[in-house]
C-alpha cells in the first residue's frame, strides 16, 4: 500500500507539488505552513489535514517534503525534540525528502539530524519553476543514500520527468548551487547586453534573434530575454532567490580558494535589486539595473 504523503512548506512550489501527487493519485495527509491562511487554504483544496505543528506532520505521513525558505528555516524545522516542536518527534521510519535551496552542508547536518532520529533523508534539490511543479516536469537532482532514493522512485517520477542521482548528501546541493550560478550569471550577461542594444538605438526584437542564432544564445534568452524588454516580471525564480543561491555559489567558491569574480559580480547586481525592494520581482529583473532610465 502506498505511504500517505505530507508538505512542510506550501508557498507556490510545495503547493503545486501537492497538487501534483493528489492529481497522480497519491494521498496527501497533512500541510503545514508558518503561513496558516496557506496551509489551511491547500488542506480544503486537497482534503487534507492542516496541520497546526510539525509533530502532526510528521505523525501523519510516511514521506514528508519540506520547501522551506532557507538554512534558518531549515534547522528550525529539524531541531532536537528537546528543543520544541520538530519534525523529529515520533520520526522512527519516516522518510523526509527536502527540497529548498540550502547550502550543502545544512543537508548533510539534516540528514545527520534525521538518521538519529531513525529516519531517513533525500535531498530533492530542485531546477525549474512554478510551471514544471504543477504538471510534473521538475529537473529533479537528488542526493543522499541510494536505497532511499531508490524507493521513492515512483513518487519523484510523478513529480519529474528528469530525475537524476547524484551522489552522497550534500553533493546535489552542490550542483544545484552550480547550476543556479551560471544561470544567474547568464541573466545579468543577457540584461546588459539588451540593455547595452536599447542604449545604442537598436531593434531589440532583431538583437534578441540574432542572439539566438550566434554564440550569445542561451536557455536564459528564451525564458527572459523578451520579459527584460517588455518589463514583463512575474515572479517564475524572484531575484530575492537568484542573490541567495548566488551567495551560496560565491561561498562554496571561497571555501574552495577560488576566484569566481562573475559569480561575485553577478550577486552584487541581485543584492542591489534586494536592496532596493524589487526582490519579489522575476530574476529577469535584473535588467531593471541595466535599461537606461528604470532604476537610475
Amino acid at each position: 500500500m502506498p505511504e500517505t504523503i505530507a508538505f512542510v512548506g506550501v508557498g507556490r512550489m510545495g503547493a503545486n507539488m501537492a497538487r501534483r501527487l493528489k492529481d497522480c493519485g497519491h494521498t496527501i495527509a497533512a500541510v503545514y505552513d508558518v503561513h496558516a491562511p496557506s496551509a489551511s487554504s491547500l488542506a480544503a483544496e486537497l482534503d487534507a489535514r492542516h496541520a497546526t505543528t510539525l509533530a502532526e506532520v510528521t505523525a501523519s505521513a510516511g514521506i514528508i517534503f519540506t520547501v522551506v525558505t532557507d538554512d534558518t528555516a531549515q534547522l528550525g524545522i529539524f531541531k532536537p525534540p528537546s528543543a520544541g516542536d520538530s519534525l523529529l518527534i515520533g520520526a522512527q521510519g519516516r522518510t523526509f525528502v527536502n527540497c529548498a535551496t540550502l547550502t550543502p552542508k545544512i543537508h548533510i547536518e539534516t540528514a545527520l539530524r534525521a538518521h538519529e532520529a531513525g529516519a531517513a533523508c533525500l535531498e530533492a534539490c530542485m531546477a525549474s519553476s512554478i510551471p514544471q511543479a504543477r504538471n510534473g516536469t521538475l529537473y529533479l537532482m537528488c542526493a543522499g543514500e541510494r536505497t532511499t532514493f531508490d524507493r521513492l522512485e515512483p513518487v519523484l517520477r510523478d513529480l519529474s520527468n528528469a530525475l537524476r542521482y547524484i551522489g552522497p548528501a550534500g553533493q546535489a546541493a552542490q550542483v544545484k548551487a552550480l547550476v543556479n550560478m551560471v544561470m544567474n550569471i547568464n541573466t545579468a550577461a543577457l540584461a546588459e547586453g539588451l540593455g547595452l542594444g536599447h542604449a545604442l538605438g537598436l531593434d531589440l526584437n532583431m538583437l534578441r534573434e540574432v542572439f539566438a542564432q550566434t554564440g550569445a544564445n542561451s536557455q536564459v534568452l528564451k525564458t527572459d530575454g523578451e520579459d527584460m524588454q517588455n518589463r514583463a516580471h512575474d515572479c517564475y525564480f524572484s531575484s530575492a532567490h537568484a542573490a541567495k543561491d548566488s551567495s551560496i555559489a560565491w561561498a562554496l567558491g571561497a571555501e574552495a580558494g577560488l576566484s569566481l569574480p562573475l559569480a561575485a559580480a553577478t550577486k552584487l547586481q541581485y543584492d542591489r535589486l534586494v536592496a532596493l525592494g524589487r526582490g519579489d520581482l522575476d530574476k529577469s529583473a535584473v535588467a531593471e539595473l541595466t535599461f537606461p532610465g528604470r532604476l537610475n
